[in-house]
């Protein structure tokens, strides 16, 4: 059974930043995409970041957020710098076989969130 489980989320303040990670169980992901997408209250859910060889950001937290990944330890990370309070959302880790997507419904692997809220 695969399981994702992040963790680093919490409470700061405008400019601070933080590091989500997301740690995979159940099968190996070292080949395939990993991602993060995020909800703020009354919005849909949208892609942040992706990465298989190389990651991908959205427009809104380029220059901001980062994704990496440590295969040895089935790992996704993003380090999240200069938070805006507009970040504030629960972000979710997501997996699937082979190439990155921004749409989340081509995920069929997911956490259960990590709320992240960034006080002005």
């Amino acid at each position: 059974q695969v399981q994702l489980v992040e963790s680093g989320g919490g409470l700061v303040q405008t400019g601070d930043s933080l590091r989500l990670s997301c740690v995979a169980s159940g099968r190996t992901f070292s080949g395939d995409a990993m991602g993060w997408f995020r909800q703020a209250p009354g919005k849909e859910r949208e892609f942040v970041a992706a990465i298989r060889w190389s990651g991908v950001v959205r427009d809104s937290v380029k220059g901001r957020f980062t994704i990496s990944r440590d295969n040895t330890k089935n790992t996704v990370y993003l380090q999240m710098n200069s938070l805006k309070p507009e970040d504030t959302a629960v972000y979710y880790c997501a997996a699937r076989a082979g190439v990155v997507a921004t749409n989340g419904n081509a995920y069929p692997y997911w956490g259960q969130g990590t709320q992240v809220t960034v006080s002005s």
